[in-house]
């Protein structure tokens, strides 16, 4: 690699991690982004920086920010020893974390791999309906597992799972990788009313949880944050505008070199006439500057579904300057699918109302 690409993908790597770093409350984020100059090994490099002051924190007990940190250790995903060992680190310290406060580990083996994920809230006796987190392409379930108490208190079971290819999930990422999600009921469905289960899945989780959604009745709503739709998937000028770390990502996911992307992205895209057959309300946040998502994907999915709330933002993908925002209207969002809960969502309509003049 070239000195002057080298500089490029840091300069990516930071960009696109800062959405990650502030969803996580890293509150030294920008210091550690520019102690960065490389992504080798050891003092200055990617992994090198983020592990030190992931081993600081856990050095001092504070597990769950050590944890945050290893996460973005091994970001995007995992390519050699040195993010090999940040993933390992990332998964092993919160599994302690986890199992100290009662998480239920839940492993579904598929015909071409297993699907590892955590959860909370699960019962025989009183199942609750149930709630499936899951982010990106570049995100691991140990970033949304802290989700599962806030659902727990608010009287649903969860489960936080990854794109295949992500974190522990063994699968390959393609056109059929939707029926995880259905499987993952399967596994629930006694200690789970499955039969009312919703997805907070943002960005490429959010494509693979509607596209389940057209086969599985089970999914009665969907919130997500700039999902791929039709666009991203069969527009190859737009694909050839993408990020690199995204189409790097994206291929070692899928198991197929760069330049068979565009061939492999085709068939996933979801048709108007597949998207018209679901009758479930999907909330999406949308970003008006995306540089990976086309503005065409949330509008066409709008036009499809009838059901359909969009929120935009003036911002580029994952929305980084309008976390605050984000996180409360997709919290208010569910909740209103879900129904119930009338205090909780009344005093989220205050929160989301102040968010949007940007006083928290």
């Amino acid at each position: 690699m070239s000195e002057a690409k080298a500089v490029n993908q840091i300069a990516e790597l930071k960009e696109f991690a800062v959405v990650h770093a502030r969803a996580q409350g890293i509150a030294e984020y920008r210091a550690i982004l520019d102690r960065i100059t490389h992504d080798g090994d050891g003092p200055g490099s990617w992994v090198g920086e983020w592990t030190a002051a992931a081993d600081e924190f856990a050095s001092r007990g504070e597990v769950l920010d050590a944890v945050r940190r290893y996460n973005l250790a091994r970001f995007p995903y995992v390519d050699g020893p040195a993010r090999q060992r940040a993933a390992e680190l990332c998964a092993r310290t919160f599994t302690g974390w986890a199992r100290e406060r009662g998480l239920t580990r839940v492993d579904v083996e598929l015909p071409g791999g297993l699907v590892r994920c955590w959860a909370d809230g699960l019962s025989t006796t009183g199942p609750r309906p149930l709630v499936l987190v899951s982010g990106g392409i570049v995100s691991i379930k140990e970033h949304w597992a802290p989700t599962l108490g806030l659902l727990r208190r608010f009287g649903l079971a969860g489960v936080v799972m990854e794109l295949p290819g992500a974190g522990e999930n063994t699968l390959r990422y393609d056109e059929d990788s939707w029926r995880m999600i259905p499987a993952i009921l399967d596994r629930l469905a006694d200690r789970a009313d499955v039969r009312r289960s919703y997805a907070l899945a943002l960005s490429f989780s959010g494509h693979l949880a509607l596209r389940a959604a057209t086969e599985d009745p089970r999914l009665r709503g969907i919130v997500t944050v700039g999902a791929p739709i039709d666009g991203f998937f069969t527009d190859r000028d737009w694909q050839s505008k993408l990020p690199a770390v995204t189409v790097a990502t994206l291929a070692h996911q899928a198991a197929v070199p760069v330049a068979d992307l565009p061939d492999t992205l085709a068939s996933w895209a979801l048709s108007a006439e597949r998207l018209r057959g679901l009758d479930i309300p999907i909330a999406y946040v949308a970003s008006a500057r995306d540089e990976i998502i086309p503005r065409s994907d949330p509008e066409s999915l709008a036009e499809s579904v009838r059901d359909t709330a969009l929120l935009w933002h003036d911002d580029v993908h994952g929305a980084p300057g309008h976390v605050r925002h984000t996180q409360l209207w997709s919290a208010l969002s569910l909740l209103d699918m879900v129904g119930g809960r009338l205090p909780q969502r009344a005093l989220l309509r205050v929160a989301v109302a102040i968010a949007r003049l940007g006083r928290i």
